[in-house]
């Protein structure tokens, strides 16, 4: 699957597969460099998140990085700093318009990303008549269309929101649920352990309230058998690795087999 990219916004395919409950498989970007981003682009992952909480990206590196990509395959999300309205306007502008929303732990927050999305009446985004993702002002009817293509997921991160999962994914305009299993393991108090059973229990928590609601499920699990393990437990939106990692990872291997 060929999904658009910020030169071809609408429809947003990569959405409706999302909603569908495709099984789509993604990737971490990381290191904030165009070429990497290029290299994890040229791979074909379904979709590749371009992170800037746990990363140097700011929206100066994100835009030659969604340049990078706009002959791939690959949808480009991005991943803000927090659920900030004014930083998620930027992104938008910049030509972002799949959200990874990071520690939403209410419904109110969730309804805060939606609308940050979204141009009034229905949201709060700001409006600028040329800017990045309407392609300088040329593209015809995008104030008119851009709302329904907006992509939102959001992380479930703590002990609060896997109680309030439910509440969250009901929200109308939230996409998907996401677990951030790192945050949520430092949560329940198992900080560096997320295969904790307890924290097992509440991954299948969220997963299962997700469902009731119909909103489809995702994680980052670099791990393949803990990939496979959230696949199996209904997980579509699974994140397999990072190039951070794929890097490292690599580097080491390559440095073990002559100096190990």
């Amino acid at each position: 699957m060929s999904y658009p990219t910020p030169y071809r916004p609408f429809p947003n395919q990569f959405k409706k597969d999302l909603l569908a409950g495709k099984r789509l498989i993604g990737c971490w970007a990381s290191l904030a460099s165009a070429i990497s981003t290029e290299v994890l682009g040229v791979a074909g992952f379904d979709w590749i998140l371009l992170d800037g909480e746990h990363s140097p990206n700011d929206v100066i590196t994100f835009v030659p990085q969604l340049m990078a990509l706009k002959d791939s395959v690959s949808a480009p999300f991005v991943r803000p700093t927090s659920n900030n309205a004014i930083e998620i306007k930027r992104l938008l502008d910049a030509g972002f318009y799949n959200f990874l929303v990071p520690f939403v732990e209410t419904a109110e927050e969730a309804r805060q990303a939606v609308a940050a999305t979204r141009y009034p009446p229905e949201g709060m985004r700001g409006v600028s008549v040329a800017q990045r993702s309407n392609r300088y002002g040329t593209v015809a009817n995008y104030f008119q269309e851009a709302n329904q293509h907006m992509c939102v997921a959001v992380q479930i991160e703590s002990r609060q929101a896997v109680t309030a999962t439910a509440e969250i994914a009901a929200v109308p305009g939230v996409d998907c649920i996401f677990v951030g299993p790192s945050d949520l393991a430092a949560g329940y108090g198992h900080l560096g352990n997320a295969n904790h059973p307890e924290v097992q229990e509440a991954i299948a928590s969220v997963f299962a309230q997700a469902k009731a609601q119909g909103k489809p499920t995702g994680i980052l699990a670099p791990v393949e058998a803990d990939a496979r393990r959230y696949m199996e437990m209904g997980a579509t939106f699974v994140a397999v690795g990072s190039d951070l990692g794929l890097f490292r990872n690599a580097t080491q291997a390559l440095r073990d087999r002559y100096l190990g």
